[in-house]
């Protein structure tokens, strides 16, 4: 990962490096595509070759048949878009978790205002604890919360503030059994690439992610897994060429599967990068075992947080992925403002982020963080 050369890097959250090996597949798509012609006969078999190769390799990290698997250019933009072609009724209550992202909140904000709809929330933000008793606090809080009205329940999979997991596939279950059968929306940006996803986005109406991330692909390339359900009752709400069955003028009908979601051109080569980056991370092993490796590292920052005076995490375990998050004191016991200890770090070479709600600093540990570089975190942390 060139950058990485120069750098300490704990923003795996925000954006993740690009390797080396998939910056030069995406140069080589774009090579071939010119030296094919990049509107001839003879490259649309290339392009088609190359999305499809992407599109079967991520519906077998989803755990779902390539059909139910749509392209996006980001996160937001797979949640929205199946979600605004849904047949709501006015009076119908979405129940928005608490710790979702704003992008995602604005949108769903957007949708109530337009269509009478009602936002509720549930909170999940405060729980701290242990994977399986946060588990049974997201059930039992749920099922106090839904009501005859509930038609969506949003939650991320990876919460991306506070680092915690959610039981999607339990709280999937859970909501089969109400008598609306709420649809189930999953922001999956901090989910794909770290956790095991597949029996979530199996389980999910919409569970939409990014390549940018924790994919360490190229941003611009996101893609969202969709119910079975979803597609039948779904109709496109940004319509393009890429969204009918047959081109031409006159065809119409859109596409069965989940293809009725992608709108028209997409940049080729970014496929080709992605697809190399999760070639990349399948050779590191199996979901579980990048799992384990991620977390070797966040837990030794997490321990290693808890013996530095004046840092609080937001988790009182160690994380169930590569999210930290903690806020600092000083030493006359005020709260340090989180962009003052992220600019220090980044004086320094070693970049983190801020949050602001709530207010503080993210670090997030991926396959290639290493102890040392933890150990200089926790040293740097210990300077001031």
């Amino acid at each position: 990962m060139p950058a990485l050369a120069n750098k300490t890097y704990f923003n795996y959250g925000g954006q993740g490096p690009l390797p080396g090996p998939s910056l030069a597949a995406i140069s080589e798509a774009f090579a071939t595509i010119q030296e094919l012609g990049p509107f001839s006969d003879n490259v649309w078999p290339y392009v088609n070759r190359t999305v499809s190769a992407l599109r079967e390799r991520l519906a077998a990290w989803f755990g779902v048949d390539a059909a139910r698997v749509a392209f996006t250019e980001n996160v937001t933009s797979g949640c929205v878009l199946p979600l605004w072609g849904l047949p709501w009724q006015a009076g119908d209550e979405l129940l928005v978790g608490d710790a979702e992202h704003y992008g995602v909140v604005a949108a769903l904000e957007e949708l109530a205002r337009r269509h009478q709809l009602r936002i509720t929330s549930l909170a999940v933000a405060d729980l701290a604890g242990d994977v399986w008793p946060t588990a049974a606090a997201v059930g039992q809080r749920l099922e106090a919360a839904l009501t005859p009205r509930t038609r969506l329940v949003v939650l991320s999979h990876l919460l991306w503030n506070t680092g915690q997991t959610m039981p999607i596939a339990a709280v999937a279950a859970q909501l089969a059994n109400h008598p609306r059968h709420p649809w189930l929306l999953v922001d999956a940006a901090q989910s794909l690439g770290s956790l095991p996803v597949a029996e979530a986005a199996a389980a999910a109406d919409i569970y939409a992610c990014t390549g940018h991330k924790w994919c360490c692909g190229p941003e611009g390339l996101g893609a969202v897994a969709l119910s079975e359900r979803l597609l039948e009752l779904s109709s496109p709400t940004l319509i393009g060429w890429r969204t009918l069955e047959h081109d031409g003028p006159g065809a119409g009908g859109y596409h069965r599967d989940a293809r009725r979601f992608e709108v028209a051109t997409s940049c080729t080569p970014l496929f080709a990068g992605l697809n190399r980056s999760l070639q990349l991370l399948e050779a590191e092993g199996n979901a579980d075992q990048r799992l384990m490796a991620i977390r070797e590292r966040s837990g030794q920052l997490w321990e290693g947080l808890q013996r530095l005076g004046g840092v609080d995490t937001l988790l009182e375990v160690p994380p169930p992925a590569g999210l930290v998050s903690f806020t600092m004191v000083g030493s006359t016991g005020e709260p340090m403002d989180p962009a003052v200890v992220v600019k220090r770090l980044g004086d320094r070479g070693t970049w983190l982020r801020t949050l602001e709600s709530p207010r503080c600093v993210r670090a997030c540990t991926h396959l290639v963080s290493t102890v040392g570089e933890v150990d200089r975190l926790l040293a740097q942390l210990c300077e001031g």
